[in-house]
């Protein structure tokens, strides 16, 4: 049954049928649970579409699954992200083991793939175009006809209903009993999100007052299914469910089993479930009555499609401006889109975090979103400071001693971060990790049950390797689940957010009139590199506001004996930014002319593309710039070969 807008999207367009005759070559890696890209074997491409592709393979992979794929017809080769909207088994078939899965393309890569299937569709015979067309014409784009056309009927008819029925209260309330009388079960509850409260709350209920049912958005079923999007059915007897327990004693319900799913609107955010209880006659949902609800909730989302709660008290993201919520990742470059996905896959596990980068990118804010948007968010958040502290009083915190708790004991389903690990004694580090995995301080009959975060700043691999002044198995322990964050000069996209965003809150804390950056001082400060990454930008914002408490534009950065950043090290080199520069297999001269390039593609972007005026700022002709650059692009298209001797031979 069809379970997204996406993946209606991928039914509707016109795929072109792909044959292993046709030398198409066609790679594909998909995101493991770690948030690694993984190599998939044996996969067979079935159709391109301008939008998507059809592909088989007996990997197991879940609806949602980002991809990285790569493309290759002659001489055109690209390679590009999409994400998996269909999956069904190829029943019938010799291998009944495999799955065919759709795939959604992103939209910036429409364009490569028309050209591919231009290029594709020239190729073919006209004998094999015409049975093409055929084939594509007669073709039924479900795995079923009979579900289909079901499926179809009834989400017209219903569509009908909805659009003709004035009172929307009551035509949930009949739905509820409709949907109470096709799934047999007892009750039924619609909630959506309340985003000034931050709980889920009743709009709609069948065998209770609805008033009664509102509670925080991450607790119990019901909140799992709104956080993660997964819809579940749970015997409540068997599976122990806490929550429904303390909702029985609140309402004088005996809950048996449950049944969840997610409520989208028209921009495909989750806004609330529908949630039945208690199966008549039976323990448990089945799994028809799963595929019911599916197509159930598409119903109510279509009820709901103009839902769009947003309030500056939201906790949630998607309901709330990124400046008004307590901890936000501001910034809209491409590692920025990573981090926010790294959020969602990673919020809910109960698996040990690892994040990496340099002082001051934000590790310890992303350990805090992962916290406060998870399932562990109503419960404590330690951080414990590995760096600088006195190793007798870090024991004390972290075990425990004479007169002082543990912290492991005290965060009692909550979240301890270790902050910058790398400096943790490596004699403490044995124990902690005995703890961890045991689950117990040793003497204490507690158990421990926290999830731990550790960041840092130093290469700890490296560390292992080299002086063994850190444990490979705390090490391997940590690296179960892992985010680099990469430093601000390498998402400079994201400099100007944060400008306004640091901007707008020093300003509110001083008392002042929102102010602004002129646009000379904002150019300069995006291109300067941060060495001191965010942190240092957010000092920075707030000495320009106390240095100009009279301006409403900021025209300047300082004196010298009162300056907001040190504008000479905007032009230092930093060679892991520069392609090549710091390898060894590479003559002086070139790695030299590839150092230059960058200065002088600094020093044009500085000019707004001047070419003349960047070559008299570095006291050169106009034509030595031009031939420096002739040389550089040589060394670079010399470098490229080599590379895609590798990918060919990789391929082959």
């Amino acid at each position: 049954m069809l379970t997204s807008f996406s993946e209606f999207k991928y039914y509707q367009s016109f795929r072109v049928p792909v044959e292993s005759r046709d030398d198409v070559m066609f790679l594909v890696e998909h995101e493991s649970d770690s948030g690694k890209f993984e190599f998939i074997e044996k996969v067979k491409l079935i159709d391109v579409s301008m939008t998507g592709l059809g592909f088989v393979t007996s990997a197991p992979l879940a609806v949602g699954t980002t991809l990285r794929c790569s493309l290759q017809f002659k001489r055109l080769r690209f390679d590009f992200s999409a994400s998996i909207v269909r999956a069904f088994h190829n029943m019938g078939t010799v291998n009944e083991d495999s799955m065919s899965y759709g795939a959604e393309l992103d939209p910036e890569d429409y364009g490569n793939m028309k050209r591919f299937i231009e290029q594709y569709i020239q190729s073919l015979p006209p004998e094999r175009l015409k049975d093409s067309l055929v084939k594509l014409a007669l073709t039924q784009h479900y795995a079923s006809e009979k579900e289909g056309f079901e499926m179809f009927s009834l989400l017209l008819s219903l569509f009908k209903d909805i659009t003709q029925f004035g009172d929307k209260e009551k035509f949930v309330e009949s739905m509820l009993e409709e949907i109470v009388r096709i799934l047999n079960g007892q009750r039924a509850t619609i909630f959506l999100i309340n985003p000034e409260s931050n709980e889920l709350e009743a709009v709609a209920a069948l065998g209770i007052d609805k008033e009664l049912l509102r509670f925080d958005y991450r607790k119990g079923i019901a909140g799992s299914v709104f956080t993660t999007g997964v819809s579940l059915n749970i015997d409540c007897k068997t599976d122990k469910v806490r929550f429904s327990e303390e909702m029985d004693r609140l309402t004088g319900f005996d809950t048996k089993s449950i049944i969840c799913s997610p409520i989208t609107n028209r921009e495909d955010k989750i806004i609330g479930v529908i949630e039945v209880l208690n199966k008549r006659n039976e323990d448990r949902f089945t799994a028809e009555d799963e595929k019911t609800m599916k197509v159930l909730a598409l119903i109510l989302s279509s009820v709901f499609h103009h839902y769009n709660p947003i309030s500056e008290k939201s906790l949630i993201r998607r309901f709330s401006t990124p400046y008004d919520r307590e901890f936000a990742w501001i910034g809209r470059s491409s590692q920025t889109s990573d981090i926010r996905r790294a959020v969602v896959r990673l919020k809910d596990i109960d698996s040990p975090l690892l994040i990496n980068g340099e002082a001051g990118v934000g590790k310890k804010l992303f350990a805090r979103i992962i916290h406060h948007e998870g399932k562990r968010g109503l419960s404590s958040y330690f951080v414990i400071q590995c760096k600088g502290v006195d190793p007798e009083a870090l024991t004390t915190e972290i075990f425990g001693g004479p007169g002082q708790k543990s912290k492991l004991e005290e965060c009692i389903a909550g979240t301890i971060v270790f902050d910058e690990i790398g400096y943790m004694p490596i004699s403490l580090q044995a124990k902690l990790l005995k703890v961890l995995q045991e689950r117990r301080i040793s003497g204490s009959h507690i158990s421990i049950d926290v999830r731990a975060i550790f960041t840092s700043s130093r290469n700890l691999k490296q560390m292992v390797e080299e002086d063994g002044s850190f444990n490979p198995e705390l090490l391997n322990y940590m690296s179960s689940s892992e985010v680099s964050v990469d430093p601000l000069r390498k998402r400079t996209q994201d400099v100007e957010d944060l400008l306004s965003f640091y901007l707008k809150k020093e300003c509110k804390k001083q008392g002042f009139l929102l102010k602004d950056f002129s646009e000379d001082v904002r150019e300069q400060l995006v291109n300067y590199s941060w060495p001191g990454n965010v942190n240092e930008l957010k000092q920075a914002v707030e000495k320009a506001v106390l240095y100009n408490p009279k301006s409403h534009v900021i025209c300047d950065l300082g004196t010298k004996s009162t300056p907001i950043i040190d504008l000479s090290k905007s032009s230092s080199l930093i060679l892991e930014n520069i392609p090549h520069a710091d390898d060894s297999q590479l003559p002086l001269k070139d790695r030299v002319a590839l150092v230059e390039r960058e200065m002088i593609l600094a020093e044009i972007k500085r000019h707004k593309g001047n070419k003349s005026k960047a070559a008299i700022a570095m006291g050169i002709s106009r034509e030595a710039l031009r031939k420096k650059m002739l040389i550089s692009d040589e060394i670079i298209e010399q470098l490229k070969v080599p590379e895609a001797q590798k990918q060919e031979k990789k391929v082959a």
